[in-house]
């Protein structure tokens, strides 16, 4: 759950931990990325991903202070109870003897390294698993930990959409052109939804058919608990890596071969709307570093590999759009990009267009559960009231129900994932990947001041620790939400 302290599970290297970071934030953002790119331009596409990976890198190191401060909070509280329990100890008993021989007991019953570390503890070692919803209510009001799950809460949802989508919009592209006697999607074909799919069957009743499926068989799971293994997490990175190489060296092939079809545009400041949202969402981490970093085993240089792994980031993004827009026309690439490879003409051999055309299916299905048992989770936590428990039917009926339904029922009114990426990153994930960090990190600063000093100086604390950058952070934040909602309207108003 988004407001516990967890376990901090199997220690691993630095550089293991640079993977599963860059594991964690190249996913199905990425997928949707060339599509945004050839619909704003490649200069403002380039030029605005390059800002946003900076943007995120910065409130990335703003969560990273905040964890350290929080574990060292948690540290000094225990330091503190354990100072008290042994005054009371030593004013209860009246015999030296028992005194030292009580004294050592608790220090044989103590881990070995708690020993070995009391004489000068470091308060803001990362050793606890402190997740943002615990942080959030440490260092926010009610207001600002309310308004903390209401946004986990709607970029959840935005989550959920987008997979309860995607998975049977990649299985109607693929089943229907098969439907048609094609091999794959056609170079210029334009569908509309009420196209033929199998005999009278249009093309949006095969999505709504599948997405009704899709509902029936992972929709269950949001009712129970589920856990992701190691081997399904292991499985599912191979895939989507070896999905990604394919896509890549195709692309390059064919732009070598000179059979490259795209030629876009410098800039298209109407696509930029759609270029931000992704963006954001395609570099979502923050509310995932707690479970990341906590586990690393050496944090010495912890922000150079961060850092390092923006970069590589970055690399790999740029690469991706910029082989798609180059390779296919603007108008033909797709929202979701391996169904570009689903065609004879790009892909001769079959096995590898189905490979990628169901690759979103495989991936996308194994996340879902997990997703939506986070999300029941965190309307639990909003709701729950200290000590109290809620009925079964609240607890095992109406929570997982309130979880499936809306995302289910977005996935049947539209199969736009440019759209609904867009509009998840634009707005919630503005608010994870922004907002939070940043007044997390302003007022983890002020609580450490008060508590430990002026000082007193955090170990983990960001290279980008003056004021400014919290208040440039914000601004940014807020000209994003009232340029979105401009473009928005201004869009609806032209239609």
């Amino acid at each position: 759950m988004a407001g516990e302290i967890t376990e901090t599970g199997e220690l691993y290297s630095p550089y293991v931990g640079l993977v599963y970071m860059f594991n964690l934030i190249v996913g199905t953002g990425a997928l949707t990325m060339p599509k945004a790119f050839a619909t704003a331009g490649w200069l403002v596409s380039l030029v605005l991903l390059v800002f946003l990976g900076f943007m995120s890198f910065v409130t990335t190191t703003f969560v990273v202070e905040a964890m350290a401060a929080a574990n060292a909070q948690l540290r000094w509280k225990r330091m503190e109870n354990h100072q008290q329990e042994e005054d009371d100890d030593s004013s209860s008993a009246s015999d030296s003897d028992v005194l030292i021989q009580n004294n050592y007991e608790r220090a044989e019953k103590r881990p070995i390294l708690s020993v070995q570390r009391r004489g000068s503890p470091n308060l803001f070692e990362i050793t606890d698993r402190v997740e943002m919803g615990q942080m959030a209510s440490m260092f926010f009001n009610k207001v600002g930990v309310n308004l903390f799950y209401f946004c986990i809460i709607i970029y959840l949802y935005g989550d959920l959409a987008i997979y309860a989508a995607a998975v049977p919009f990649s299985l109607m592209q693929v089943t229907c052109a098969l439907g048609n006697d094609s091999c794959g999607v056609e170079a210029d074909a334009k569908y509309n939804d009420t196209d033929l799919c199998w005999g009278p069957l249009r093309r949006v009743d095969a999505y709504r058919i599948y997405l009704a499926v899709f509902t029936l068989l992972l929709g269950p799971f949001t009712f129970f608990d589920v856990q992701k293994t190691k081997y399904l997490q292991i499985l599912t990175s191979l895939m989507r890596w070896i999905a990604f190489a394919i896509m890549i060296v195709l692309a390059l092939v064919r732009i070598g071969q000179g059979r490259g079809e795209g030629h876009p545009p410098l800039a298209d400041l109407s696509g930029v709307r759609n270029l931000f949202g992704v963006c954001v969402y395609s570099f979502m981490c923050q509310h995932s570093l707690p479970s990341l970093v906590t586990p690393v085993s050496s944090k010495r240089h912890l922000t150079r590999l961060v850092f390092l792994d923006y970069v590589l980031i970055l690399a790999f993004y740029g690469l991706l759009s910029f082989t798609a827009i180059f390779c296919f026309r603007g108008d033909s690439l797709l929202d979701m990009y391996t169904l570009n490879f689903a065609r004879c003409d790009v892909v001769g051999l079959a096995a590898v267009r189905f490979f990628l055309g169901l690759f979103p299916v495989f991936t996308i299905s194994t996340n879902f559960p997990i997703i939506a048992v986070t999300l029941r989770n965190n309307w639990k936590t909003l709701f729950h009231r200290e000590g109290g428990t809620y009925p079964w039917v609240v607890d095992r009926v109406v929570f997982p129900t309130i979880t499936l339904l809306p995302p289910v029922l977005v996935a049947f009114c539209t199969h736009d994932l440019e759209s609904l990426v867009g509009i998840t990153g634009a707005y919630a994930g503005t608010g994870i990947q922004y907002i939070i960090p940043a007044f997390l990190v302003y007022l983890c600063r002020k609580d450490t001041q008060l508590a430990f000093g002026y000082g007193t100086v955090n170990k983990h604390r960001s290279p980008f620790r003056h004021t400014f950058w919290v208040g440039f952070v914000l601004l940014w934040a807020f000209s994003c939400f009232f340029f979105v909602t401009a473009n928005i309207v201004l869009s609806e108003t032209k239609l």
